[in-house]
């Protein structure tokens, strides 16, 4: 006997009833009646693909790549260099050919500028498909950050995955940005763009012509509220490498790290300016950050490692009396959380009662850091405003901090 169920055309999610709006992703008017058939049916599918594995023995074994007896020239394929010295070093070296590489970042923080100035630089053929933009208006972005046009560099608009593989199987080029991946579909998916199914569908077949054409592959997505890939998380495990352009997109500095990458390391970052040419790399960042420094209640100088680079950063704290009965922790650049832990440390272990004041803590430079050495310039910080007292000129404060009974506190 089938039953019914309601399918969401958005997210796919289930449910035994129809409402007006999805309970999962929130859409409205997305849930569509199917009809589903009952655990006796689907054991007998499953019966039915158990018995047909069993009889299909003529299957062709698949070629075996021996690699203590293959050529050298199997191995010889060296990265491609991309023009781009801060995007190839925090690839470590450039891209694999073949690669999937998958760039997210929020809106608005440069993620199809980075994409078009390695499409300025590119020396071999390039292709640019575009789901989100017109052809001039890419072109006038190109014009802005080149200032002439690239005879090696293909466009083409285009939301269709078909089409789009079908056009990088035609033209080979040895790299292709797809701009970006939440507004592509695929014809063989009856969800809308941007649907759990659609993003892995539309992942998982670009995968296969990147490794079937030895075409490596820059993939843009979006990210949710929260600063994650918009999609499933299994999004990130068919890519090979993970980037993530960070940044406030209302100051110029930004943080170009790796999370995953299975061709090289995920210890460097690149720390670049957005200039009206493009992102640029800051060649010494501590002079850039320290520049507007002043010496002032609440200002503290920390050293801070983030891939292979060590730099310095003014940590500023603003302590006031609350106006409410409860008291505010704000943090810009820092995470809200272990701010709210470490003025519980403080006023617990280190005798500075903040229940009655106010904490704001700032990160000069609009970065976002999540170096455990800044807990101790952070809690030095806010002692200093506090108590309305000044760090001695050339201090440099840095150490995690954590609360243990009769132990101290700062480490």
């Amino acid at each position: 006997m089938n039953k019914t169920i309601f399918v969401c055309a958005k997210c796919d999610a289930q449910a035994s009833k129809w409402s007006g709006r999805c309970a999962e992703c929130g859409e409205w008017g997305s849930l569509k009646e199917q009809a589903a058939g009952t655990d006796q049916s689907l054991g007998k599918r499953l019966d039915k693909l158990t018995s047909a594995s069993r009889r299909n023995t003529g299957v062709a074994a698949a070629a075996v790549v021996d690699f203590s007896t293959a050529k050298n020239s199997f191995f010889a394929k060296p990265k491609i260099k991309t023009g781009l010295a801060y995007f190839d070093k925090v690839l470590a070296g450039g891209i694999a050919p073949g690669s999937l590489i998958l760039l997210g970042g929020d809106p608005g923080v440069g993620k199809s500028t980075l994409a078009l100035q390695l499409a300025c630089l590119f020396r071999d053929k390039i292709m640019y498909a575009s789901a989100e933009e017109s052809a001039s208006q890419v072109s006038w972005r190109f014009a802005r950050l080149s200032g002439e046009r690239a005879s090696n560099l293909l466009f083409i608009n285009e939301d269709n995955l078909e089409t789009i593989i079908a056009t990088i199987t035609q033209q080979q080029p040895q790299l292709a940005i797809i701009d970006s991946l939440q507004t592509v579909f695929s014809a063989a998916v009856k969800t809308s763009a941007g649907s759990p199914n659609q993003i892995k569908a539309v992942t998982a077949k670009l995968a296969e012509a990147a490794k079937a054409y030895n075409i490596a592959l820059l993939l843009i997505g979006h990210v949710t509220k929260e600063g994650d890939l918009d999609g499933p998380k299994t999004l990130e495990h068919l890519v090979d490498a993970v980037l993530y352009l960070e940044g406030d997109k209302y100051k110029q500095y930004r943080l170009l790290r790796s999370t995953k990458n299975r061709f090289g390391p995920t210890d460097e970052v690149a720390i670049l300016e957005m200039l009206k040419s493009g992102l640029s790399e800051v060649a010494n960042p501590s002079k850039i950050f320290l520049a507007e420094t002043k010496n002032h209640p609440g200002s503290v100088i920390c050293p801070v490692a983030e891939g292979s680079q060590v730099f310095l950063v003014e940590v500023q704290a603003l302590v006031a009396k609350t106006s409410f009965g409860y008291p505010k922790r704000s943090a810009s650049g820092f995470d809200q959380k272990r701010l709210e832990l470490l003025t519980t440390i403080l006023t617990k272990r280190a005798g500075v009662n903040l229940a009655n004041f106010d904490v704001y803590i700032n990160i000069a430079g609009g970065l976002t850091l999540r170096e455990p050495a800044l807990d101790l310039a952070v809690s030095g910080s806010i002692i200093s405003a506090y108590q309305e007292k000044i760090f001695p000129p050339g201090t440099a404060v840095f150490g995690e901090l954590w609360a243990r009974a009769r132990e101290p506190c700062f480490q």
